[in-house]
Protein backbone atom coordinates (compact mmCIF):
# COMPACT_ATOMS: atom_id res chain seq x y z
CA UNK A 1 0.00 0.00 0.00
CA UNK A 2 1.04 3.79 -0.32
CA UNK A 3 -0.04 7.53 0.15
CA UNK A 4 0.07 9.66 -2.16
CA UNK A 5 0.08 13.09 -0.43
CA UNK A 6 -1.17 15.71 -3.59
CA UNK A 7 -1.77 19.37 -3.25
CA UNK A 8 -3.89 20.68 -5.87
CA UNK A 9 -4.54 24.17 -6.83
CA UNK A 10 -8.20 25.10 -6.01
CA UNK A 11 -9.10 25.83 -9.59
CA UNK A 12 -8.12 22.43 -10.62
CA UNK A 13 -9.97 20.52 -7.21
CA UNK A 14 -12.97 19.46 -8.75
CA UNK A 15 -11.84 18.00 -11.84
CA UNK A 16 -9.27 15.80 -9.98
CA UNK A 17 -11.61 14.81 -7.79
CA UNK A 18 -14.33 13.33 -10.43
CA UNK A 19 -11.30 11.76 -12.30
CA UNK A 20 -10.32 9.72 -8.96
CA UNK A 21 -13.97 8.91 -8.24
CA UNK A 22 -14.32 7.67 -11.32
CA UNK A 23 -11.55 5.36 -11.42
CA UNK A 24 -12.67 3.78 -8.51
CA UNK A 25 -9.93 5.15 -5.81
CA UNK A 26 -11.00 6.97 -2.24
CA UNK A 27 -9.51 10.12 -0.78
CA UNK A 28 -9.79 12.47 1.58
CA UNK A 29 -9.78 15.83 0.92
CA UNK A 30 -8.28 18.70 3.43
CA UNK A 31 -8.41 22.50 2.69
CA UNK A 32 -5.53 24.35 2.30
CA UNK A 33 -3.41 27.50 1.43
CA UNK A 34 0.07 27.83 -0.04
CA UNK A 35 2.57 29.82 1.90
CA UNK A 36 3.55 32.16 -0.76
CA UNK A 37 0.22 33.30 -2.27
CA UNK A 38 -1.67 32.40 0.20
CA UNK A 39 -4.35 30.82 -2.10
CA UNK A 40 -6.23 28.39 -1.71
CA UNK A 41 -5.37 24.59 -2.39
CA UNK A 42 -6.58 21.24 -1.61
CA UNK A 43 -4.23 18.25 0.08
CA UNK A 44 -6.03 15.00 -0.84
CA UNK A 45 -5.16 11.85 0.74
CA UNK A 46 -5.00 9.07 -1.49
CA UNK A 47 -4.36 5.36 -0.46
CA UNK A 48 -3.86 2.95 -3.23
CA UNK A 49 -2.11 -0.12 -4.07
CA UNK A 50 1.69 -0.01 -5.23
CA UNK A 51 1.07 -0.57 -8.99
CA UNK A 52 -1.97 1.84 -9.04
CA UNK A 53 0.33 5.17 -8.16
CA UNK A 54 1.25 6.04 -11.41
CA UNK A 55 -2.20 5.72 -12.32
CA UNK A 56 -2.62 8.50 -9.82
CA UNK A 57 0.04 10.49 -11.24
CA UNK A 58 -1.54 10.13 -14.38
CA UNK A 59 -4.78 11.24 -13.36
CA UNK A 60 -3.22 14.44 -11.67
CA UNK A 61 -0.62 15.03 -14.86
CA UNK A 62 -4.31 15.08 -17.22
CA UNK A 63 -6.68 16.86 -14.91
CA UNK A 64 -4.01 19.79 -13.30
CA UNK A 65 -2.12 22.25 -15.07
CA UNK A 66 -0.08 25.34 -14.32
CA UNK A 67 -1.15 28.19 -15.19
CA UNK A 68 0.75 32.37 -15.57
CA UNK A 69 0.00 34.83 -13.03
CA UNK A 70 0.42 38.54 -12.10
CA UNK A 71 0.82 39.18 -8.20
CA UNK A 72 2.17 42.09 -6.57
CA UNK A 73 4.47 41.42 -3.98
CA UNK A 74 4.91 43.42 -1.02
CA UNK A 75 7.94 43.38 0.76
CA UNK A 76 7.28 42.19 4.75
CA UNK A 77 8.45 45.66 5.79
CA UNK A 78 6.02 47.38 4.13
CA UNK A 79 5.65 51.16 4.50
CA UNK A 80 2.84 53.24 5.14
CA UNK A 81 -0.33 54.06 2.78
CA UNK A 82 0.76 55.63 -0.41
CA UNK A 83 3.69 53.49 -0.60
CA UNK A 84 4.82 52.91 -4.47
CA UNK A 85 4.32 49.26 -4.42
CA UNK A 86 6.62 47.32 -7.05
CA UNK A 87 5.44 46.07 -10.37
CA UNK A 88 3.88 42.93 -10.17
CA UNK A 89 5.55 39.81 -11.21
CA UNK A 90 4.32 36.81 -12.94
CA UNK A 91 4.48 33.37 -11.34
CA UNK A 92 3.57 30.00 -12.10
CA UNK A 93 0.94 28.42 -9.93
CA UNK A 94 -1.90 25.44 -9.92
CA UNK A 95 -0.50 21.93 -11.19
CA UNK A 96 -0.07 19.46 -7.89
CA UNK A 97 2.93 18.71 -6.21
CA UNK A 98 2.40 14.83 -4.64
CA UNK A 99 4.71 12.57 -2.10
CA UNK A 100 4.65 8.73 -1.99
CA UNK A 101 5.10 7.42 1.31
CA UNK A 102 4.54 3.43 2.47
CA UNK A 103 1.65 2.17 4.52
CA UNK A 104 2.85 0.05 6.66
CA UNK A 105 -0.61 -0.59 8.29
CA UNK A 106 -4.22 -0.02 7.70
CA UNK A 107 -7.13 -0.46 9.33
CA UNK A 108 -10.45 1.00 9.69
CA UNK A 109 -12.90 1.51 13.42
Amino acid sequence: MKLVIAVVHDRDRTKIADALLREGFQFTRLGSSGGFLKEGNVTLLIGCADPDVNRVFGLLRDCTRKRKQYVSVLPPDAGPAGTILPSPVEVEVGGAVAFVMPIERFETF
